[in-house]
């Protein structure tokens, strides 16, 4: 489960803070041409948090969005934000019946759960969703970039593009796009987590903090590019988050 605490540096951030504007940039280019082919009636977000990305999706694509955490901080955040049909509950434990959406969303959620447990939450999207049902699912990616954010808010695995192709197979998912994202700013990333933090070290600390106006806008632009490229249909190589779309078989 994530650190508490990063809740509340999640609720201040994830409407201005360039990382969400941008991650959200990304997701709307992957995403846009799906709304306009398939018409959804129910949504589950899986691992919501605040419900701030579950409201998104809802006001840009129409969708009746369906928002899971198990944090009761999230929620909480959530209802401030007039989040409708928040639940509490386990995404390894749905409490939904068999085929219940016709779409379920989970960004950076089974990354909480130590490596091998993955296939527990993978089988519950599976069993929610029909055939043909459709799944969005975002990870962290490479294990050589975990950083003092990752031990801080209780990351506790990263995925090669191969070990989430695998993973999506194995629970009967034909994937339709695989890619790597957050992939310009990789360089400074490896700089400062390996390099950097090594050398300097210091406790696990949150990287959800407010930056300079100047630098927010600096670091947000190579995001709106990836978001360009990807909705055009450009496949990234290597990045710090991989975003896989799937249907059900």
């Amino acid at each position: 489960m994530m650190n508490a605490a990063e809740f509340a540096n999640i609720a201040k951030a994830e409407n201005a803070f360039w990382w969400y504007r941008g991650m959200r940039q990304i997701m709307f280019g992957l995403l846009d041409q799906t709304a306009r082919e398939r018409k959804f009636r129910r949504v589950a977000e899986i691992g919501a948090g605040t419900g701030h990305f579950a409201l998104a999706l809802q006001e840009r694509y129409g969708w009746p969005m369906f928002p899971l955490d198990l944090g009761w901080e999230g929620l909480e955040y959530g209802k401030t934000l007039g989040v409708d049909r928040m639940v509490q509950a386990d995404m390894c434990q749905l409490p939904y019946r068999a085929e219940a959406f016709d779409a379920v969303v989970s960004m950076d959620v089974i990354v909480h759960l130590p490596r091998g447990k993955e296939d527990e939450p993978m089988a519950e999207f599976a069993r929610v969703l029909p055939r043909g049902g459709f799944l969005a699912l975002r990870v962290s990616a490479l294990d050589i970039l975990r950083s003092h954010h990752s031990a801080f808010a209780h990351e506790r695995q990263r995925f090669s593009k191969s070990r989430l192709l695998a993973l999506a197979e194995r629970h009967g998912f034909r994937v339709l796009r695989c890619s790597y994202a957050n992939s310009l700013l990789m360089p400074v990333a490896l700089f400062k987590f390996r390099v950097v933090e090594p050398l300097f070290g210091g406790e696990p600390e949150s990287g959800v903090q407010p930056v300079a106006p100047w630098l927010d806008r600096l670091l947000y632009a190579p995001l709106a590019a990836e978001a360009k490229l990807l909705y055009s249909g450009v496949t990234l190589p290597l990045g710090q988050s991989l975003i896989l779309l799937a249907e059900k078989r």
